[in-house]
């Protein structure tokens, strides 16, 4: 449930996006909030000024915070950003711990807003192979007393 504080928060993460377009940016922005609503950090997208396909902002503040937090700390933060967030920075905001993502636009509501943003090619996959050999790295990673 979304509540008139996470608005303010969420109201935040947009003007950020609208700060990041003044700057010649994507229109992307996010922040990091402690339970009490402190932000802890915030981020704006910067593909094209750092040619760094990763720039996302959520994909900077899941680093930030597996950097700077600890688990349980992590675990209390809500991360507020003005679109929801795509499958790469999905995947790290799930492996640093986050607690919680309010957004803004919903990927379809973006797409409805600009249509190229959900015309990405199909990515061809083959696999799995070779696991004898694969799972060698693995278990001498995981193995019991390491």
């Amino acid at each position: 449930m979304i509540t008139p504080a996470d608005e303010a928060l969420l109201r935040r993460a947009v003007d950020l996006a609208a700060r990041a377009v003044d700057l010649g940016d994507a229109p992307y922005g996010s922040l990091l909030a402690a339970p009490d609503g402190t932000v802890l950090a915030e981020a704006h997208n910067t593909v094209r000024r750092d040619r760094d396909i990763t720039a996302h902002p959520e994909l900077k503040l899941a680093r930030w915070a597996a950097r700077e937090l600890d688990p349980a700390g992590a675990a209390r933060t809500t991360l507020y950003t003005s679109c929801e967030p795509c499958g790469m920075c999905a995947g790290a905001l799930v492996r640093s711990g986050l607690g919680r993502v309010v957004f803004a636009l919903s990927t379809e509501q973006l797409v409805e807003l600009n249509p190229a943003s959900g015309d990405w090619p199909v990515l061809l996959r083959d696999g799995p192979a070779l696991f004898a050999e694969a799972r060698v790295p693995i278990e001498s990673y995981y193995a019991p007393g390491r």
